[in-house]
C-alpha cells in the first residue's frame, strides 16, 4: 500500500488509477498517445499518426488504442509519441519520424520492449 504523505502523492495515486482504468475500459492492452498540439503538427506529428494507424491496421489488434492529445510543452522534442501498457510504466518517445514509430510499434506496442534510444521519459510526470 502506497503511503499518503502529502497532496503530491494523493495526486499521484489518483492519476495512475485513471491511467489503468482507461486502458482496461473496452479491454485495451495498449494505448499510444501521439502529441499533436500545433507544434507537435508542425514537426510531423500527422505523419507518425498515419504510420502508427498503418500499423495498427495491418497487425489486426483490436486491443491497442490510439488517442492524441495537446502539446506538452516540450516543443524542441516533437514529434512525441506516448505509450502506455497495462501494468506498466508509460514511455514517452520523443524525436520521432516514420521509421523510429514503425519500429517503436513492433518492439514495444506488439513486442513489449521500450525501444530505449528514442525514450525521452519512463514513467508518470508526477513519479518521484
Amino acid at each position: 500500500m502506497t503511503k499518503i504523505r502529502n497532496l503530491a502523492d494523493l495526486r499521484k495515486i489518483k492519476t495512475e488509477v485513471q491511467r489503468k482504468n482507461s486502458l482496461r475500459e473496452g479491454g485495451y492492452k495498449v494505448c499510444v498517445t501521439v502529441h499533436m498540439g500545433t507544434c507537435g503538427i508542425a514537426a510531423g506529428a500527422r505523419d507518425i499518426m498515419r504510420v502508427l494507424l498503418d500499423n495498427l491496421e495491418k497487425s489486426g489488434r483490436k486491443d491497442i488504442r490510439a488517442t492524441t492529445s495537446g502539446c506538452l510543452g516540450l516543443c524542441s522534442h516533437e514529434p512525441l509519441v506516448t505509450v502506455e501498457r497495462l501494468n506498466e510504466k508509460p514511455v514517452r518517445y520523443a524525436l520521432l519520424n516514420d521509421e523510429k514509430m514503425d519500429r517503436i510499434f513492433k518492439e514495444h506496442v506488439i513486442g513489449g520492449k521500450p525501444v530505449m534510444e528514442y525514450v525521452l521519459t519512463e514513467g508518470m510526470d508526477t513519479e518521484d
